[in-house]
């Protein structure tokens, strides 16, 4: 299936070149600027868990100190008191001739105040070897830590490159545009190389059985699905578009760019990759003909391919696709068709 996926986007994305320089220059750019992206959102999530990983150290460490603290001062008594006993003691209680019991009991208790003793440095030893090993899984976890933070500057450099030659490709596609009056062709156009993208899919995959475990069917749940993500829609299905020669075939969410995008309902990734006037584009198959698309996103999370869940994470939002805004792009397909997204996610 990966291979259908690539071989179909490979054709479409070839003949958009040819049509289109500009946007092949802006698919690359985006590109390179989601690659960066998703890089820095790994770093940041390893940075995270290496603070996380230094406190708990540092909670230990404090506890093995506050230990061996405690531990130090019981030997210190035991020294003393051991001190006091004189180093002749059992021999003085047998020449002493006391009373055979009294005896016995005097013996039992300098026993279990030697293996005491000996208990206790052993707990201190263990605790500064614990100690000495907590020690060095900081000085690893900081070194960790550091060497993150010095590729995320790095990659945050290069973000901004990528950042620059984006608006570069932007700018040079809208000034095109404008000086071409052709808004209306190129939407014509980017919608025609959804649908040939959407047929070509629909061809090429074959139907698999949704995994038992989640087994309730798209058409089922209607009404009752989550939206991708919060928000108040600004474009809606079936609002006018282009001063009224089109029509939304969708709904647009606004969002901060980085949110997470989560499927709407359990199914199969088909698409995952940009696509000329979505951007950065996800696709998943729900089964009995049924497609929901995300586009316009910052990063993509999933491959084709992959199962995925309700809750499941599979893009964050951005203003890919010469979008100048950070917003959701969401459509739901009944057999290829785009119905209103509205009846099958909860109000």
């Amino acid at each position: 299936m990966q291979a259908q996926i690539k071989k179909i986007n490979q054709e479409i994305s070839s003949a958009g070149k040819e049509r289109d320089s500009l946007r092949a220059q802006l698919r690359e750019a985006e590109l390179a600027q989601a690659r960066i992206s998703k890089q820095i959102n790994a770093n940041q999530a390893e940075i995270s868990a290496h603070e996380a990983e230094l406190r708990q150290l540092k909670a230990e460490q404090a506890r093995l100190q506050s230990a061996a603290e405690a531990q130090q001062e019981r030997i210190a008594q035991e020294l003393r008191t051991a001190w006091k006993m004189g180093r002749q003691a059992q021999i003085k209680l047998l020449l002493n001739q006391q009373n055979p019991d009294t005896l016995a009991r005097n013996l039992a208790y300098y026993r279990y105040f030697f293996r005491a003793r000996n208990e206790v440095l052993e707990e201190f030893r263990q605790t500064l070897a614990a100690l000495a090993d907590n020690e060095k899984q900081i000085s690893t976890s900081l070194a960790a830590l550091e060497e993150n933070q010095r590729t995320l500057a790095e990659q945050q450099a290069q973000l901004t490159v990528a950042n620059e030659a984006r608006s570069a490709a932007l700018a040079r596609v809208n000034a095109e545009l404008k000086e071409k009056g052709g808004t209306l062709a190129r939407l014509e156009a980017d919608q025609k190389e959804l649908e040939a993208l959407l047929e070509a899919i629909r061809k090429a995959i074959v139907e698999l059985d949704i995994p038992e475990e989640d087994a309730q069917p798209f058409k089922s749940a209607k009404g009752k699905m989550p939206w991708p993500v919060p928000g108040r829609a600004i474009a809606r299905f079936g609002d006018s578009r282009n001063q009224g020669k089109m029509r939304w075939q969708g709904v647009t969410i606004p969002a901060s760019p980085g949110t997470l995008v989560k499927p709407i309902h359990h199914g199969r990734v088909i698409y995952s990759d940009w696509l000329r006037g979505m951007g950065l584009l996800i696709i998943v198959d729900h089964g009995d003909g049924y497609l929901s698309l995300y586009a316009h996103n910052q990063t993509l999370l999933k491959e084709v391919g992959e199962w995925v869940g309700t809750g499941t994470p599979i893009a964050t939002v951005g203003d890919s696709g010469g979008r100048t805004e950070p917003a959701l792009y969401f459509e739901v397909r009944e057999n290829g068709k785009p119905v209103n997204p509205s009846l099958w996610c909860r109000r």
